[in-house]
Parts: C-alpha cells; sequence; structure tokens
C-alpha cells in the first residue's frame, strides 16, 4: 500500500453541489438522478453544509418513490428549507491529507463523507465508498 498518498487522488473533485436556496424537491432529483449519497451545500464556492439522503429520508417518504420516476409528492419538502435540513458542523478536510487521515476520521464519526476544502473552497468530497475503491485497488496490485 502506499504510504502518504494524498486524499486529492481518490476525491470526487467534480462535485455536484446545492445552494442554500435549492429545494429538497431538487436536492432529491439530484441523488436519485446521479446515484450519489452526500450533496455539499454551497454559496458560491463556500461550503456551508452538507446534505445527505438519509436526512431527506428522515423527513419524508423519498425511498417509497421509484428512482425513475419524476413526480414526487412534495408537501413535506416544502415544510422545511435545506439549511433546515443539512449538516452544519462539518469536518473537512485539505486535498494534501493523506488517505490515512482521512479513514481514521471516518472510522471515528458518524457520517460518510468529508468535503476537501482547499483556502476556504470546495475542491472534492472524498466517501466512505472512495476509501474502499481505493483499498480494493491496493489488492489487485
Amino acid at each position: 500500500m502506499k504510504r502518504g498518498t494524498p486524499i486529492s487522488e481518490i476525491m470526487t473533485k467534480n462535485v455536484i453541489t446545492l445552494n442554500t436556496t435549492d429545494s429538497l424537491e431538487i436536492a432529491e432529483r439530484l441523488f436519485k438522478q446521479n446515484h450519489i449519497r452526500h450533496i455539499p451545500v454551497v454559496s458560491g464556492k463556500f461550503i456551508k453544509g452538507m446534505l445527505s439522503l438519509t436526512d431527506l429520508l428522515r423527513i419524508s417518504f423519498a425511498d417509497a418513490v421509484d428512482e425513475n420516476e419524476d413526480y414526487v409528492d412534495t408537501i413535506v419538502y416544502n415544510m422545511f428549507t435545506i439549511e433546515q435540513v443539512m449538516a452544519k458542523n462539518l469536518v473537512s478536510v485539505n486535498s494534501k491529507a493523506t488517505v490515512k487521515e482521512v479513514a481514521e476520521i471516518l472510522a471515528k464519526k458518524e457520517f460518510h463523507a468529508i468535503p476537501v476544502v482547499d483556502d476556504n473552497k470546495l475542491v472534492g468530497i472524498v466517501t466512505t465508498t472512495d476509501l474502499i475503491n481505493y483499498l480494493l485497488e491496493q489488492f489487485e496490485n
């Protein structure tokens, strides 16, 4: 296994994001269309929070709707804003953090994605899935 591998090598760089002014309906559509579970919430390039699919499921029946279906009963979504539902006290890392450092954070915390932030700007996201895929690659070599 390569020691000191920077997280920038395995993170997702083209991050799908939400704005604080977007609706939860838009968020659900992004989760389903892109088959993802975490979306950073930004204002410009600055991260304000993280919304997870689990956050949405806590307030709705989003999982009961077919992912190919466009229409969703959004009554419950109109009762909340993204800012009310998203996680605000985020742990983030910079792109030079090592894979080991990020793995240690994820192993100790109760979340599954970490924003990667350089100079207060979002540059990527790393998830437990990214780490597992990286580890699997190590076994192939």
